[in-house]
């Protein structure tokens, strides 16, 4: 763990080296450079009672909130858990239904002279049905149909496991997709203090230059013969490129804050602030452990992982149930059904007559089922095989792309980390050399040129600086990213701001 010195500056300085650069322009120059480089006291400022005031772990915890990638994917893990309860469902009366049909039944015609008891009809081979269209009835039949599966070699329960490792699989796809949204949340949030940092700096720059412009004009004015015409156009040079990059830091501020809105779905009239007053390294320290630390975590939490290995555990089911076609299945069955015609059709009272367009019936025993088509179950066994070899490959592939990501996100942050401590010391070395410079210059021995130089090293270093502290801080990120720790750090409240 380090905690670099904050540079006060941290934009380029275009200055042209020149000997004949006037000492009093240079004197104000430094002066100017010098009294911004120690920071001041900030005062309180009144924020409006609407102003959203945004720090890494806020901005992290309300992107995931409000993020409908996260919330799209959340959706496909409800859909996930829907099924396993339809699947668990169905271990409980499969099928429980009602069926009705409704059509027109025919009248009955009696060609005998005789009367007869109409619950005999049945035994009279002069009576017959009548299908003139004013002999039709109405005619309504139900039937409800109830079956159990007792024993089904594992269909039903390769079925409820399949679906409840679907839902871990979603699960893992989430927390994903939530990783995804942190990571690009915190880098928006790193560029945003960034171009912050750059657009505070660049004022300060343009007072300077604006001072030395006017100290130039003052000294042509009365008649120096330390300036010339050409001391001033190199000034105005310099102001014309400041005011280049000006604009490019202009945009580029209004462009990050304006991805961080659209990534916090903030409406643009709200008002915008970050609680962070300057850009500085996260606090942060590799484990002792180093590279086999975060490697372990990578496989402990990284949902790719965790999402491979729930949808081998659902294959694998799978292939159980399509296995379970090659043996018969054990079940009970129900059934009742009623049937009636307005007006009503004599009911014949004889167990061995039966009419289909009056009254009631039942069925009520086990049975077997079984499909004779081995050659298609064979298929299909293959492919839920092949399938469950693809996850596996799949897994196998994720793992090593897994630790390749970590040990390049370690190193990059070693890298990142070294970079911020060297930059750090630039900024004291250029700092040191402009000091020495302007005492060798108030002394009356100092080299105008040298000064110049060691201005503009100074404003180099200090933007350098900041720019190595957003990729030691990005980073950071992504290693926690890659571990799959990212998200529940800042739903944790843990992340360093």
């Amino acid at each position: 763990m380090f905690t670099p010195r904050r540079p006060a500056l941290a934009l380029p300085l275009p200055v042209t080296p020149t000997r004949s650069f006037p000492r009093a322009v240079l004197a104000g120059l430094l002066c100017s450079l010098l009294g911004a480089a120690v920071p001041t006291q900030a005062q309180p400022t009144p924020h409006a009672a609407d102003t959203v005031r945004l720090q890494l772990t806020s901005s992290v915890q309300r992107a995931l909130q409000v993020s409908p990638e996260v919330d799209q994917v959340r959706t496909q893990r409800r859909r996930a858990a829907a099924r396993h309860r339809e699947a668990r469902a169905s271990r409980f009366l499969t099928d429980f239904s009602l069926n009705t049909a409704h059509s027109l039944a025919p009248g009955l015609t009696n060609t005998a002279t005789s009367e007869e008891d109409p619950f005999e009809y049945y035994l009279d081979p002069n009576i017959d049905n009548d299908w003139t269209l004013g002999a039709l009835r109405p005619f309504s039949d139900f039937s409800v149909v109830a079956r159990q599966p007792l024993w089904t070699w594992g269909e039903l329960s390769g079925n409820i496991r399949a679906a409840d490792r679907a839902v871990d699989v979603e699960a893992a796809r989430v927390d994903g997709k939530a990783l995804e949204v942190a990571f690009r949340t915190g880098e928006i949030y790193y560029n945003v203090l960034l171009t912050e940092a750059l657009d505070r700096l660049a004022a300060r720059t343009g007072d300077v230059i604006d001072r030395a412009q006017r100290e130039v004009q003052r000294l042509l004015d009365e008649g120096s013969e330390d300036v010339d015409n050409a001391d001033l156009f190199q000034v105005r040079l310099t102001e014309q490129e400041y005011r280049r990059r000006l604009v490019e830091i202009d945009q580029r501020r209004t462009t990050a804050r304006s991805a961080l809105r659209r990534q916090l779905f903030l409406d643009d009239a709200t008002p915008l602030e970050l609680a962070a007053d300057d850009l500085t390294p996260i606090d942060f320290s590799l484990h002792p452990d180093s590279l086999p630390h975060y490697l372990a975590l990578g496989r402990r939490h990284r949902p790719e992982l965790n999402q491979a290995a729930a949808g081998i555990a659902a294959r694998q089911a799978l292939v159980d149930v399509a296995r379970s076609d090659y043996y018969p299945k054990l079940g009970f069955q129900a059934t009742y059904g009623y049937s009636f015609t307005l007006p009503e059709r004599p009911r014949q009272k004889n167990a061995f007559i039966g009419d289909p367009y009056r009254g009631s019936r039942t069925r009520t025993g086990l049975g077997l089922q079984m499909n004779l088509n081995f050659k298609q179950t064979e298929a299909r066994v293959e492919q839920a095989q092949a399938q469950l070899n693809e996850v596996r490959y799949q897994e196998e592939a994720a793992q090593q792309l897994i630790r390749f990501e970590i040990e390049d996100a370690y190193r990059q942050v070693i890298i990142a980390q070294t970079d911020v401590q060297s930059r750090d010391e630039d900024v004291r070395i250029t700092t040191e050399w402009l000091r020495t410079e302007q005492i060798n210059f108030d002394l009356g021995f100092g080299d105008t040129e040298n000064l110049v130089k060691a201005v503009r090293a100074n404003l180099e270093a200090e933007a350098r600086y900041y720019e190595a502290v957003q990729r030691f801080n990005i980073a950071v990120l992504r290693l926690w990213r890659v571990t799959g720790v990212l998200a529940d750090r800042a739903q944790n409240g843990t992340l360093i701001d």
